[in-house]
């Protein structure tokens, strides 16, 4: 679960900026271009190169076009994207970039003269970033770049441009619109939701869905599940296809009829739940056996399942010797046990070492057989969702799907995604718990080793008040989950994470904050939201060695919520 990560202190970037040399702009010639290639990300990373994986393009936020760059910093990596662009010797260019969310820089290197770079704080809103630069005598390519800041909050950028003569490279050429999507189907049904899939269409950065003729949602990916449906209802589908260019015809309709009966959430659960880890391991927190898990708990989430040599496939091995010979019979009995107490208990997947990937449709395939595999074999109520190292949302949500086909409406399903995964809708994490809201019991966010991040107001919150869980809180509110699928996830005590401990007062009056509109720090939401499920904590654990005080306090105060 926590993640510890030695971030980089900012400074210095005051004097840097008194540094910057801005020379001014000089009027264009008619053969003027720009140069840069791709330069609005809308044919996703091509040309572009990242550092440590740390970039991706996003549907939204964008400047114009239906695409734009989203990089994100980590630990000792700044989050630099950068492109080699042909230019002219002897010639002057302007760079610039319209950038948006974290700290951003722009700049130019291997100009032949004086390389030069500008950047701005965090902005909530578009912002324009502008340089020039001159080329030397023997000059004829430059690489032009972007990056964020060292423990900062990822940063968007969109429609580079470096322009001046033309380097030989020409300019990028005008998209065409793209073709009808081809093989839409139909890949699954519930009571209220329909899953469709197609076949992905050269060109394309995007997709439109239409519901009986009207369009109800756009999606980047192959696939899309509409939710809110009626059951026992036939409807009919079709798709579209888009860029910047705009908008392909309509596909051939497919009908879709969502089934009599069913639902997911994970069958019978308190209003307001309270979700533990539990450590098959010892790290020096109190070892423990299920059976002491302390009965506030309403959730059990065993931490944690471990990868297989076969893709996407998971296993789970009791770990007896470091448990004080904590046996499977005995572990099995426990899980009954609880369950005769009226608590759920699932297998986590994930946590800070997790190397689980699910990329595509055989791995979806075998991580729904393994751990449909392993509820049969323990006893598990279904899974949690724990991957801290990159999500795909297309084939996650495929592999839940067919996980809950297979358990049926008392699956469980629980996320516990870092803060940055739930910044935007359009993060991976959070498509994924969209897609699957119609069987997705509660998100749990980690609200902890994260730094500032942005609220749902647009303003940067720092973890550690009341302010940062609600704020945040906020994003998911509004972005589409129910609010009983929103939980709040914090360190049982100092010793469970690397930052981000707050007292249970701190937990109980965000709670307060956001089910009654009382105890709130200076953000207060615009509603309330009484329906909330709860808290979530790491560990059962830590909490136990710091004498149950989490637990005793919120789960108190999370089974009292209205």
């Amino acid at each position: 679960m926590p993640v510890l990560r030695n971030r980089r202190l900012w400074a210095g970037v005051a004097m840097a900026a008194l540094a910057l040399s801005f020379a001014g702009t000089g009027q264009a010639s008619a053969a003027d271009i720009n140069n840069a290639k791709n330069a609005g990300f809308e044919s996703g990373l091509t040309n572009w190169t990242c550092t440590a994986g740390s970039g991706t393009t996003v549907s939204s936020p964008v400047h114009s076009g239906a695409a734009a760059l989203k990089a994100t910093p980590a630990g000792q990596d700044n989050a630099q994207c950068s492109e080699s662009v042909a230019v002219k010797p002897n010639s002057t260019y302007t760079l610039s970039a319209w950038v948006q969310g974290g700290y951003s820089y722009l700049g130019v290197t291997g100009t032949g003269t004086t390389d030069v770079s500008t950047w701005t704080p965090d902005t909530t809103a578009w912002k324009q970033l502008s340089t020039t630069f001159t080329t030397g005598a023997s000059t004829t390519s430059v690489s032009v770049y972007t990056h964020g800041w060292y423990g900062q909050a990822a940063y968007y950028a969109d429609d580079i441009s470096v322009y001046g003569p033309d380097g030989g490279g020409g300019s990028d050429p005008a998209p065409t619109v793209p073709a009808t999507p081809t093989g839409v189907s139909v890949s699954s049904t519930t009571s209220s939701s329909v899953s469709l899939a197609w076949s992905a269409v050269s060109g394309a950065t995007g997709y439109n869905v239409y519901q009986n003729g009207t369009k109800i949602t756009a999606v980047t990916g192959t696939s899309a599940t509409v939710t809110g449906l009626a059951a026992s209802t036939s409807y009919s589908f079709q798709v579209t296809a888009t860029n910047s260019a705009g908008e392909s015809g309509k596909s051939t309709a497919v009908t879709g009829t969502t089934t009599a009966t069913g639902g997911g959430g994970g069958g019978t659960l308190p209003k307001h739940a309270v979700t533990g880890y539990w450590q098959n391991f010892n790290n020096g927190a109190t070892v423990q056996k299920l059976s002491a898990v302390s009965s506030p708990y309403d959730i059990i989430a065993v931490a944690f399942a471990d990868a297989t040599s076969t893709p996407g496939a998971v296993s789970f091995t009791l770990d007896s010797s470091g448990l004080g010979g904590y046996t499977v019979d005995q572990f099995k009995a426990d899980i009954a046990a609880k369950h005769a107490a009226g608590k759920k208990v699932i297998i986590s997947i994930g946590g800070q070492n997790g190397t689980i990937s699910v990329s595509d449709s055989t791995s979806a395939a075998n991580f729904a057989n393994s751990v449909y595999s392993l509820m049969q074999t323990y006893g598990f109520d279904g899974v949690d969702i724990d991957l801290e190292n990159g999500i795909n949302a297309t084939y996650m949500t495929q592999a839940l799907r067919s996980l809950s086909s297979k358990a049926g409406s008392s699956l469980i399903i629980t996320m516990a995604p870092q803060t940055i995964d739930m910044q935007s809708t359009s993060n991976a994490y959070f498509q994924t718990a969209l897609n699957v809201k119609d069987i997705l019991t509660v998100v749990n966010m980690q609200y902890y080793n994260s730094g500032t991040m942005l609220g749902c107001d647009g303003k940067v919150y720092g973890q550690g008040t009341v302010d940062f869980l609600t704020a945040l809180a906020c994003i998911q509110l509004q972005g589409g989950l129910s609010p009983s699928q929103v939980g709040l996830g914090l360190p049982a005590s100092t010793s469970a994470a690397g930052s981000g401990y707050v007292s249970p007062t701190i937990v109980n009056n965000a709670l307060d904050c956001l089910t009654a509109g009382t105890n709130c720090g200076t953000f207060k939401p615009s509603k309330t939201y009484p329906d909330l499920r709860g808290a979530m904590t790491w560990s059962t654990n830590w909490d136990a060695a710091a004498g149950s005080s989490w637990s005793n306090s919120v789960g108190a105060h999370v089974h009292a919520l209205p």
